[in-house]
């Protein structure tokens, strides 16, 4: 029992043993030691601060509180805005959510409220936004076996060594629910490794021309030219098409080992981070279906590239068995672009023109717009 039920109790009894004569009132403290677990004399004491004290008392326990439901409000709406990431990535990006909204009327906070949001710690965010509510999601089945046709691609070994950008990692989502059977739409996906620059592309299943065109959609919205993709060994990828699409532009191919989601560890959790996350594991086996994917990533692109701030690990340290990952502050993709050295001025400045223009709010909402038009397509069962 704790201290606010006890004294609830000692609250609850004291008219009846203001008004009892004292054997009522030995009956009383009687039933409250017994309760409680207090002694007589500390129960009697109890009942007299309670029947001093001024009506106008306020309970005066513990730290003084900072953070009230309005800091919590302005907190949640930054938090929905950047879907819903942890506080690790949130509590950087903070600030700019707050500039940009400002800028565009969006902010209704009132100014205390907004100073005391931008001096919170991380710990602070970290303990507010575990009180929220998150949507888990359950997972879902995969698609990829490899394909005959490996040996012409050369296997990846190793960690990347700092490569620049324009090098990055492919995989494909499969759109499937509980089966696998039948037709439904895939997504590819390319992560650049430099800067976590995201790409997505829909299509209709994994046939070897619709991939190459996926890649090709991705190398014509990249922002700075496509040098080198590392996809996994699955048949969509490891073809005489693509590696003839890959010759002819003079871009690396390479893969990574069968069954070896460690060597693909980057792309594996931005396929849930980017994809599972918005889309879910919602079956889409219509030709629509694809159509209006490719148009929630045109935006969802922007959305996740100029807003969502990621971790990037930077050292590994060893502690006797186990080990210890080190991350740097959490930035945005786009923070990572500007801050690179070998991007060009030019793209960097297209980057920030078109920046300027952008509203993560805005961003979402068109984002959710067009997931209701994707999920009011009915989905057939085979």
């Amino acid at each position: 029992m704790n201290m606010a039920t006890k004294q609830e109790i000692f609250k609850e009894k004291l008219r009846e043993y203001l008004t009892a004569d004292k054997a009522g009132k030995g009956r009383i403290l009687d039933a409250v030691c017994s309760i409680t677990k207090v002694f007589r004399k500390s129960a009697i004491r109890r009942f007299r601060t309670f029947h001093l004290r001024p009506s106008s008392y306020e309970e005066r326990r513990g730290r003084k509180k900072v953070y009230d439901h309005r800091t919590a409000a302005a907190l949640k709406e930054i938090w929905a805005a950047a879907n819903r990431i942890c506080a690790e990535r949130l509590h950087p990006a903070i600030p700019e959510y707050i500039r940009i909204l400002k800028r565009d009327g969006m902010w209704k906070h009132a100014e205390e409220t907004t100073g005391l949001l931008l001096q919170a710690s991380l710990g602070t965010i970290k303990n507010r936004i575990a009180n929220f509510e998150n949507i888990r999601r359950r997972g879902g089945r995969g698609a990829t076996k490899p394909s005959n046709l490996k040996e012409i691609i050369p296997v990846r070994r190793g960690p990347w060594e700092n490569p620049p950008p324009g090098w990055g990692e492919v995989d494909t989502v499969a759109h499937c629910g509980y089966t696998i059977s039948g037709d439904f739409c895939y997504t590819v996906q390319y992560t650049d490794v430099a800067t976590i620059w995201t790409m997505l592309a829909a299509q209709w299943n994994k046939g070897e021309m619709e991939t190459v065109r996926s890649i090709e959609r991705i190398e014509r919205r990249l922002p700075f030219p496509l040098r080198g993709i590392d996809p996994d060994s699955g048949g969509e990828f490891i073809n005489w098409h693509l590696k003839g699409w890959c010759d002819e532009r003079k871009i690396k191919m390479t893969r990574t080992r069968p069954y070896m989601k460690n060597d693909h560890a980057r792309i594996e959790q931005k396929n849930y981070a980017n994809v599972r996350h918005i889309v879910g594991y919602t079956r889409f086996n219509d030709l629509r279906h694809a159509a209006i994917l490719n148009e929630l990533y045109d935006v969802l692109e922007d959305y996740i590239n100029f807003f969502i701030p990621s971790l990037k690990c930077i050292e590994k340290v060893r502690i006797l068995s186990r080990k210890v990952r080190k991350y740097d502050t959490a930035q945005t993709v786009y923070q990572r672009v500007l801050a690179h050295p070998d991007i060009d001025p030019e793209t960097k400045e297209r980057l920030r023109q078109k920046y300027a223009t952008l509203n993560p709010i805005v961003l979402k909402q068109k984002c959710d717009s067009i997931l209701k038009k994707l999920f009011k397509i009915p989905t057939r069962l085979r």
